[in-house]
């Protein structure tokens, strides 16, 4: 049911006879049925929808929180009902904030802030973060390893096979990255290796450059056909065998072919 659609509830009807759009009581313009979380949908231009196309307007009194500030987002979804407004970003839906009423956001930002200020909760947050960095200093170096296990290479090219699990390592675990070194869905093993096909793609392939037709499964088909010569060169490697000069590989790392050694 949209919102906008709900009936008020029976004795919670305010002095002027008007009820809030998720059918609380209104206060300063916004609803206040604490807990209520309705989703929206941003539209073309920014505009707002409901999950059945209609167009929605935000009540008078209300105001956007973007996000950004889970813990204030929080604050305010505690104290009153809210729109909640989401994205489409290729094929994933993303949050781009809150709708909510104005009073209530300021009243839970300087909560917050107040909160934010105390001796108790610097400790507790630089104590927070030490953890997080230990912990992706771990992560990093266990995925790194998991990037060597993976290229495999022959003992003569293993200079090369530390350099390219670096640059991967680089790229893909940063946190807020987006790779699929970011994921826990999959084992490790198997991210480090979906990782270095994504790089190989987009550093030793024309991938980036290429007009791929908008047909269903097209993009998919030439990921695909990309991922394989991907996996058929690291075969080279793993293999000990001579490798040419033109390498995208060597190239990609801004080397020359590496001598073999006796």
């Amino acid at each position: 049911m949209n919102l906008l659609d709900q009936q008020p509830q029976a004795g919670k009807e305010q002095a002027d006879g008007q009820t809030g759009p998720l059918g609380g009581i209104e206060s300063g313009g916004g609803a206040v049925l604490q807990g209520k979380v309705e989703l929206v949908l941003q539209g073309a231009g920014g505009s707002l929808i409901d999950t059945h196309g209609k167009a929605l307007t935000p009540p008078k009194g209300w105001e956007f929180l973007p996000a950004g500030d889970a813990g204030l987002t929080r604050k305010v979804t505690a104290k009153t009902g809210v729109w909640r407004v989401q994205a489409r970003m290729g094929r994933r839906m993303i949050s781009k904030g809150i709708w909510a009423p104005a009073m209530i956001i300021a009243e839970a930002r300087r909560e917050v802030e107040a909160q934010r200020a105390t001796e108790d909760y610097q400790k507790k947050r630089a104590g927070a973060q030490q953890r997080r960095e230990r912990k992706q200093t771990e992560y990093e170096g266990e995925f790194f390893q998991a990037v060597r296990d993976y290229l495999a290479f022959a003992p003569h090219y293993l200079e090369l096979e530390q350099a390219i699990a670096k640059a991967v390592t680089v790229h893909a675990v940063p946190v807020g990255s987006g790779t699929v070194a970011r994921t826990a869905m999959i084992p490790i093993e198997e991210r480090a290796a979906k990782a270095v096909i994504a790089w190989m793609r987009h550093r030793t392939t024309a991938y980036d450059s290429m007009a791929i037709a908008r047909i269903k499964e097209e993009r998919r088909q030439v990921r695909r056909m990309l991922a394989q010569r991907s996996v058929d060169l690291l075969r080279a490697y793993r293999e000990g065998g001579e490798i040419g000069p033109d390498c995208p590989l060597q190239r990609a790392m801004g080397k020359g072919s590496p001598a073999r050694e006796k």
